[in-house]
């Protein structure tokens, strides 16, 4: 059974997991985890099934669900070797490779992994220049999709993000899109799979906003496993996790994320991301790489 985390009643708590039940004794239990694209709940909700499909398929072992309550948690977790198996956005997954991890998959659909620019329909803003002297909300300074390639969209498009604009890091991509909606930013930014899913759980909310802006793509989301795991062990992981489309129980699980399929890579997949930071460290801000 999965193992499901809980929230920390103090704000500076990390997230810890409760137990519903012990693991066997002869049973390896590994660590898992998801970089906050979603509210923790709704990474146990979305995620929490596909490990309990992938489990079913690898007899002896257990793997434990860990939710972060932000990015920078996630972050400490990920570069100091906590997870055994991760799905990192794409800029930590290229920074993973030098803290003991490689890639071995990824999300499908990389035309989803793009930034977008949320505004509200009543809010005026018709070009990028109306956005100079205002607000703009993003989940973290680390979030490729929904932060970084939004900067560079507005920076290519006449905007230096460090001096025309206030720069609001909220913490996820839910609180991204609900400074927009609420007043407290004119623009919000973040990528289409938290879009998507607030759309349909929240049509009227949803309806009030537009997207403005969208950036170019780059590779999605990876999935990476610590160098020490046995090689057997990450080969039947990533086997039943690209097999998931296979299946009706696996497609509705993926519909649920939203996405097709997640799919085979390599470290050199993620050379396009390499070579966009180095771009945007130049161009826009330094950032680790």
């Amino acid at each position: 059974m999965l193992l499901v985390a809980a929230c920390g009643k103090s704000p500076d708590a990390s997230y810890e997991p409760s137990f519903s039940h012990q693991a066997q004794a002869d049973v390896k239990e590994y660590v898992v985890g998801i970089h906050p694209l979603h509210s923790p709940q709704r990474l146990m909700e979305t995620y929490g099934p596909i490990l309990e499909y992938i489990e079913a398929a690898i007899p002896g072992v257990h793997f434990r669900l860990e939710a972060s309550r932000n990015y920078e948690e996630f972050d400490k977790k990920l570069y100091s070797g906590r997870f055994d198996f991760a799905m990192p956005n794409s800029y930590q997954t290229v920074l993973s490779l030098k803290h003991g991890y490689r890639v071995f998959g990824k999300m499908g659909d990389d035309g989803n992994f793009r930034g977008i620019i949320l505004v509200r329909k009543d809010s005026g803003i018709r070009a990028v220049s109306d956005l100079k002297g205002k607000k703009v909300a993003y989940p973290a300074p680390t979030a490729l999709a929904a932060t970084m390639m939004p900067q560079y969209y507005l920076h290519t498009h006449g905007i230096d993000v460090n001096r025309d604009i206030e720069n609001l890091y909220v913490g996820s991509q839910e609180s991204s899109i609900m400074n927009v909606l609420r007043g407290h930013a004119a623009a919000g930014a973040t990528w289409p799979l938290p879009w998507l899913t607030f759309s349909a759980e929240h049509p009227a909310e949803a309806n009030q906003l537009e997207v403005k802006w969208q950036t170019e793509t780059l590779p999605n989301n990876g999935w990476v496993v610590r160098q020490d795991v046995p090689p057997a062990l990450a080969s039947q992981f990533a086997t039943a996790l690209f097999g998931l489309n296979d299946s009706a129980q696996g497609r509705k699980m993926l519909a649920r994320l939203p996405i097709s399929r997640f799919e085979p890579a390599s470290d050199a997949t993620y050379a396009p991301v390499r070579d966009y930071l180095e771009v945007f460290s130049r161009s826009v801000r330094p950032v680790e790489r």
